[in-house]
């Protein structure tokens, strides 16, 4: 009989979650300057990822009482986690975003471990590699991490800015949670140590870790905060998904729109990300007020490696976008405070230890709680940083890539930002109904960030 593993409450509630206009999966595209050595990274991908982490060779089993468990594959069949695909003509950026989309609307195959890798040929450039892990696995942090360390000569702990080291809180219940947010009130005196160093880097994770004791204010505040407006981003949604990805952007450019207006690079890409929203929604004639973004927050030690067993280790804070106000200066400037105050917030610590404690509990449960405060936001927004220095996949030079998060809650909007090598690359995952040309936003985001360099007022 093949060895079992129980799933962990968090990994299982995504599990859970997964439905067929909410697909619970992580998806990164990576697009390379050349043609990949197909026999030369499947041989990378069993040595560094199959060999190395066992959820790669195991499958999930549904629980028949409680929770779900790790089942391993006797012999894993590579060939099925790892295939080609051939984009189709005119093999332009469209024709690939078309692709990847489609693939971002097909789950995984179950009966399976939760992952595969797709080599794209055809694009114009070069070879790309699309993919597809389910959220069970890990979080989209620690896939991101993982992903690194297939690039020749690096590891992931290269790609990251380090906080001091921080114990590692035990799983389980209730004392999970209270352990938890002791660890992460050390983990957060290491960071802001290192504060200077954060806010020049654009990382939505370590930088929001504070320690406090308002936890029970906080989550009063979570719960009792209104659902989001009513707008064209929220709705039904469908099984058909968008993807889009903009060219990238100079992170120097960012940076000095920071040194010049007094903000963080964090700061500017979230305020253009802002302002990009309120012209979107002006475009349609729909009236510009201030969403929610939910803001997944890393809560593993960025100095530890990745553990072999992967696994959910974050929490959300609901970050309140000014929409509402008119220009790019006061947007930049009322986004700085909003940021501040989640700085000094438990909300992920407190948010981590919810999601652990309710995936113990029934599905339906799990589905309306996850719902309930799905409806408090608009969109999911997420900000990953890369390598800082060029690296290679398999012999190939990685030319960028982007990433993006299952739109939990059913949201219909992901806003992603992948800082590498010098450039950020905004992503936009979508539903179709919600958002059918995501290239608008995209496009948005661009104005908005000549507006702040240029004519803020």
């Amino acid at each position: 009989m093949a060895a079992q593993e129980r799933m962990s409450s968090v990994d299982a509630l995504w599990f859970h979650m997964e439905e067929p206009a909410n697909l619970m999966m992580i998806t990164a595209v990576l697009w390379f300057e050349g043609r990949l050595d197909f026999d030369r990274l499947k041989a990378v991908v069993r040595e560094r990822l199959v060999e190395r982490y066992p959820r790669f060779r195991q499958r999930a089993v549904p629980g028949l009482l409680g929770l779900p468990h790790w089942e391993d594959v006797p012999a894993l069949d590579l060939d099925a986690h790892l295939s080609w695909l051939e984009v189709p003509p005119p093999g332009d950026r469209a024709a690939l975003e078309s692709l990847v989309g489609q693939w971002m609307s097909t789950p995984l195959e179950r009966s399976r471990p939760l992952w595969q890798f797709h080599v794209v040929t055809g694009a114009h450039g070069g070879d790309v590699l699309l993919a597809r892990l389910h959220h069970c696995l890990a979080d989209g942090m620690a896939l991101a991490r993982v992903l690194l360390t297939l690039t020749d000569g690096a590891e992931a702990s290269a790609a990251f800015e380090m906080p001091e080291p921080g114990p590692r809180p035990e799983r389980g219940g209730l004392a999970s949670w209270v352990q938890g947010a002791r660890v992460m009130a050390g983990t957060a005196r290491a960071v802001w140590r290192k504060g200077a160093e954060l806010a020049a880097e654009p990382i939505l994770a370590g930088d929001l870790l504070v320690q406090g004791a308002r936890g029970a204010a906080a989550m009063g505040k979570l719960l009792m905060t209104p659902p989001d407006p009513r707008t064209s981003l929220r709705g039904p949604l469908g099984t058909q998904k968008r993807a889009a990805w903009s060219d990238p952007v100079p992170l120097e450019r960012v940076k000095a729109v920071g040194r010049a207006l007094g903000g963080t690079v964090n700061d500017v890409l979230l305020t253009a990300v802002t302002g990009a929203l309120r012209r979107y929604l002006e475009s349609l004639g729909e009236p510009p007020e201030d969403l929610h973004a939910l803001v997944p927050v890393n809560l593993r030690p960025l100095d530890a490696p990745v553990p072999r067993e992967l696994g959910n280790h974050f929490g959300v804070v609901f970050l309140r976008l000014p929409v509402s106000l008119g220009t790019p200066l006061r947007r930049l400037q009322e986004l700085t405070r909003r940021m501040e105050r989640l700085k000094r917030s438990p909300e992920a610590v407190l948010t981590f230890g919810a999601l652990e404690l309710l995936g113990h509990t029934p599905a339906a449960l799990e589905r309306w709680v996850v719902d309930t405060f799905g409806s408090k936001a608009s969109l999911i927004a997420t900000n990953v940083p890369g390598p800082r220095e060029p690296v290679s996949l398999a012999g190939t030079r990685l030319e960028g890539l982007t990433f993006w998060v299952p739109q939990t809650g059913h949201l219909g909007l992901g806003i992603s930002l992948f800082s590498y090598a010098g450039q950020v690359t905004v992503g936009i995952a979508a539903d179709a109904g919600r958002v059918s040309d995501p290239h608008a936003l995209i496009q948005a985001f661009h104005e908005e960030l000549d507006a702040l360099a240029t004519d803020p007022d």
